[in-house]
C-alpha cells in the first residue's frame, strides 16, 4: 500500500486558514463529545542544551484517525533559518492500523495553532473586536495577523517585539501581504493598551503581558508558553479574566501561565471555566457581558494535528498532490505457505 508525503511548501494550499478554522472546530467539538483519547505530551529533554523531543499521540473519533506528531522544539532557532518546530504529523487507518500519510509538522503547527486561536476568538471576544495587538514577530505572530483576520473586521494592529528590527520587519512585510497597516511600537504596552484581542506568541518564559495594561472586554490568545515552568501572562492578567483551555486535564499539567498563578495562590483550579470544546457545543456560556475580559490558553493538543493530517491527506489523495509511496504493512500470503 501507498502512504502519502506532504512536505512544509505543499501544506499551505491544502490546509488554508480559513478551512482550519472550521477543521479545528469540529475536532473540538469531538473531544468535547468524548470522541476521543488524549494522552498527555511525552518530553524527552536535551541533557546537555535547550531543546526536546516532543510524543503528542491521540485517536479522533471524527474523522476516524490515530496517529501522533513528532516535533522537536529548539528555542535556540529563534531569529534563525530553522523553525523552533519541526517534526512530522503520521496518521493511521483504524480498521487494519494502515499508515495513511506523513505531513510535515512545523507548517501543520504554524497553521492549525492561529487557527484554534480563531476558534476561541469567534466564540469569546466581542462582537465588534477589531484592534489587535500582537506580541511576538516570528512564525506563529504571522499565522495568527493571519487568523484574526480570518474571523474578525481588524481596525488596527500593534506588533512587539523584543527585537525592534524583528518588529519593523514583520509589520512591513505582513503590511503588504494582507493590505492592512501593521504598526511596530516600541514596547507591549504600547501595543496592548486600548486593544480588544491580543495575542502572545513569544518564546519567553516570563511575562510579557501584565494585567494593568489591559482594556475592559479584552480578549487575549495566550500561546506561547506551552510548558508548566514558562509563562507569557503575569498573575493579575490570568486572575482578572475568565480563562477557558482547549483541554483541562492538559492545562492542570502543563500551562504554566495557570499553574504559576495558582502556585502564588491567585486562583484555583475553578478558575478553569472549561474547554473551549463545551462553549462550542453550547454546553458553557462564553463572553456573558461586553465588558468581561476572556483567556483562552492555547497548549496545542494532538487532535488539532491529527484532524489538520486527515484533511491534508483527504485533499492531498483527492487531487493528487504530495507524493504516494509504496511503504509496507501489507503482505499478500498464500494459504499453506508458511510466511
Amino acid at each position: 500500500m501507498s502512504v502519502r508525503i506532504v512536505t512544509q511548501s505543499e501544506v499551505p494550499a491544502l490546509l488554508p486558514m480559513g478551512e482550519c478554522v472550521e477543521v479545528m472546530t469540529e475536532a473540538l467539538k469531538t473531544l468535547a463529545r468524548g470522541d476521543a483519547v488524549l494522552p498527555l505530551r511525552t518530553l524527552v529533554r536535551l541533557p546537555d542544551r535547550p531543546g526536546l523531543l516532543g510524543l503528542m499521540p491521540a485517536y479522533l473519533g471524527a474523522p476516524a484517525t490515530m496517529g501522533l506528531k513528532v516535533v522537536t522544539v529548539m528555542p535556540q532557532n529563534h531569529g534563525t533559518a530553522y523553525d523552533s518546530h519541526q517534526g512530522a504529523v503520521l496518521i493511521f487507518e483504524v480498521e487494519h492500523g494502515s499508515l495513511l500519510a506523513v505531513v510535515d509538522g512545523s507548517s501543520v503547527t504554524a497553521i492549525r495553532t492561529a487557527a484554534v486561536s480563531g476558534v476561541a476568538t469567534r466564540a469569546l471576544a466581542r462582537e465588534d473586536a477589531g484592534d489587535l495587538a500582537i506580541l511576538g514577530s516570528g512564525v506563529q505572530a504571522a499565522s495568527h495577523l493571519e487568523a484574526m483576520k480570518t474571523v474578525k473586521r481588524l481596525r488596527r494592529v500593534r506588533v512587539w517585539s523584543r527585537d525592534p528590527a524583528r518588529a519593523r520587519a514583520f509589520a512591513a512585510r505582513e503590511s503588504a501581504r494582507h493590505g492592512l497597516r501593521v504598526e511596530a511600537v516600541a514596547s507591549a504596552r504600547a501595543a496592548v493598551e486600548g486593544a480588544d484581542l491580543v495575542c502572545t506568541t513569544t518564546s519567553s518564559r516570563e511575562p510579557v503581558l501584565e494585567g494593568a495594561w489591559l482594556a475592559p472586554g479584552v480578549h487575549i490568545n495566550a500561546v506561547g508558553a506551552c510548558f508548566k515552568d514558562a509563562r507569557e501572562l503575569d498573575t493579575a492578567a490570568v486572575a482578572g479574566a475568565r480563562l477557558f483551555v482547549d483541554r483541562r486535564e492538559s492545562a492542570l499539567n502543563e500551562a504554566g501561565d495557570f499553574l504559576i498563578a495558582r502556585s502564588e495562590g491567585a486562583v484555583g483550579d475553578d478558575h478553569i471555566v472549561g474547554e473551549l470544546g463545551e462553549v462550542l457545543l453550547g454546553k458553557l456560556p462564553g463572553r456573558r457581558a461586553p465588558a468581561e475580559r476572556t483567556l483562552f490558553e492555547s497548549l496545542g493538543i494532538a487532535i488539532e494535528d491529527l484532524a489538520a493530517a486527515h484533511h491534508i491527506w483527504r485533499k492531498a489523495e483527492a487531487l493528487d498532490k504530495g507524493a504516494a509511496i509504496d511503504f509496507g504493512g501489507r503482505r499478500d500470503t498464500e494459504e499453506g505457505s508458511g510466511r
